[in-house]
């Protein structure tokens, strides 16, 4: 099972290394006008290692990775929302600069964790590698849900106009689903779900060994950075 676990954080590895790779040498050689079309270039590969990461669930499930199961459903089923159903269904966004940031969030993350997670099923623990998987994700995650957010938001008009998803049952149900509303609602839930977790986690970790409340301001402070850290990389755990 460890060799199958590094051989699929390889594969992840090699996939995230090449659009990274491809969005900065295609930006250094056109500059801005690259951008537009990142989704073009790039969405295909991307594609591809967003429906393989859905493998980390039955991973998890089969107990094969310790790693929490609800912080790691959430971030894939959020990334599955967002890149099929809000930008792969509209051209009009595939074209915009918000897609061109998120990949780069996405994949500045990825490349990391997969890189930390593959030398840690060796054993191996590079204290500069293990502290950007630890750190980076700190400023990082927070602006990928926001990007994730803003995407949703500019693909909102186009939804309401083209009517993509949209259903009307005729009778006897005389029911319809306005999807613009869903998308809308999903951002509720997209923020408040984020929320919660954080609180779990941050609830947790101001208990010490003892089970005893930690009354330490900075270790307080330090505890809440950490626990975003853990929520949003969902490092590997030994086991």
């Amino acid at each position: 099972m460890n060799t199958y676990l590094f051989m699929y954080d390889l594969m992840q590895f090699c996939g995230h290394s090449w659009i990274f790779t491809n969005m900065i040498i295609r930006f250094m050689s056109f500059g801005k006008d690259s951008v537009a079309d990142t989704f073009y270039s790039i969405g295909l590969v991307m594609r591809l290692c967003q429906l393989l990461s859905v493998l980390e669930i039955l991973h998890i499930l089969t107990g094969i990775d310790k790693s929490r199961l609800f912080p790691r459903v959430l971030q894939i089923t959020e990334r599955i929302i967002v890149l099929f159903v809000v930008i792969n269904s509209q051209e009009e966004v595939q074209g915009k600069y918000i897609v061109c940031v998120l990949f780069f969030l996405w994949n500045v993350l990825d490349v990391v964790r997969y890189t930390y997670n593959m030398l840690a099923r060796m054993g191996i623990y590079y204290l500069p590698l293990t502290w950007l998987n630890f750190s980076l994700c700190i400023p990082l995650y927070p602006l990928s849900v926001l990007a994730k957010a803003f995407a949703i938001c500019v693909s909102l008009p186009y939804f309401e106009s083209f009517g993509t998803y949209s259903i009307k049952l005729l009778f006897p149900f005389a029911f319809s689903i306005y999807f613009p509303y869903i998308l809308k609602a999903y951002l509720l839930v997209l923020f408040i779900g984020k929320y919660l977790i954080f609180q779990k986690a941050v609830s947790q970790h101001n208990l010490d060994a003892y089970g005893n409340k930690k009354k330490i301001k900075s270790v307080k402070i330090l505890s809440q950075t950490l626990t975003l850290c853990h929520i949003s990389c969902i490092p590997l755990q030994e086991s």
